[in-house]
């Protein structure tokens, strides 16, 4: 069982401060996905600990690596149960933040969480990746599209940074074997520049980094491709 001290020791070891508040919403989201995920594949962490630290610490370290106005627009990239996405909108209420999963039974969950959250600034949608960022109501809509996805660098460069406006930021969650070397040319066919990555170290899981990717100009039309291209031919 997490107590809110043993919480906020975690948060505060990586130098983030966790409000009492904040802690009962992560506790009310622990206690949703366990439920959900007996009946449905959402992730294969459940222990109590470990889901504070690989998912709820994790999502938001991403709030100290990247510096996002009041009122940014966000959207996470197969957001699957919610990590970042829904962790960031829980620390940062005046982000509007936007789910994208393919999975329907994803989206119900999504929609089911935030509303016994409480929280007014969620919006989730259904559609893949390619599909959602050929959309005019979101293609370079967001000041931030953010993925914790495991797909290599250049595939999900494009399947995210199209949904960027110009001077806007991809910033990928990844593990510590990639580099942000890896996304150069496909961020800069894709209108982006890679301007840096942030390394951090979890305490049980080990390092992580950000590979941040501005957006320098627009996405050409033809971008993204279709998932099959996209896996088949990587922008490297």
């Amino acid at each position: 069982m997490m107590t809110y001290e043993t919480a906020k020791a975690l948060f505060s070891g990586a130098g983030l401060t966790l409000s009492e508040s904040h802690f009962a919403q992560f506790q009310c989201y622990l206690t949703e996905l366990v439920e959900v995920n007996r009946h449905m594949n959402l992730t294969a962490i459940t222990e109590p600990g470990e889901v504070w630290e690989k998912h709820f610490l994790d999502s938001a370290i991403l709030l100290q690596k990247v510096t996002l106005p009041l009122g940014a627009s966000c959207i996470d990239v197969g957001t699957g149960a919610g990590f970042p996405g829904m962790v960031l909108a829980i620390l940062r209420p005046d982000l509007q933040i936007t789910l994208l999963d393919s999975l329907q039974k994803r989206i119900g969950f999504l929609e089911q969480t935030a509303a016994r959250l409480g929280l007014a600034n969620v919006r989730c949608i259904h559609a893949r990746a390619e599909d959602g960022a050929q959309d005019s109501e979101l293609r370079e809509q967001f000041d931030m599209a953010t993925a914790r996805a495991v797909a290599a660098m250049p595939v999900l460069t494009e399947y995210c940074l199209p949904f960027v406006k110009t001077g806007g930021i991809f910033a990928a969650m990844k593990g510590p074997s990639e580099t942000a070397a890896q996304a150069e040319n496909a961020a800069k066919l894709l209108g982006g520049a890679v301007v840096g990555e942030e390394q951090y170290t979890l305490p049980t899981a080990g390092d992580r980094r950000i590979i941040r990717i501005e957006k320098v100009s627009a996405t050409p039309k033809k971008y993204p491709r279709r998932s099959d291209k996209i896996k088949k031919q990587p922008l490297v």
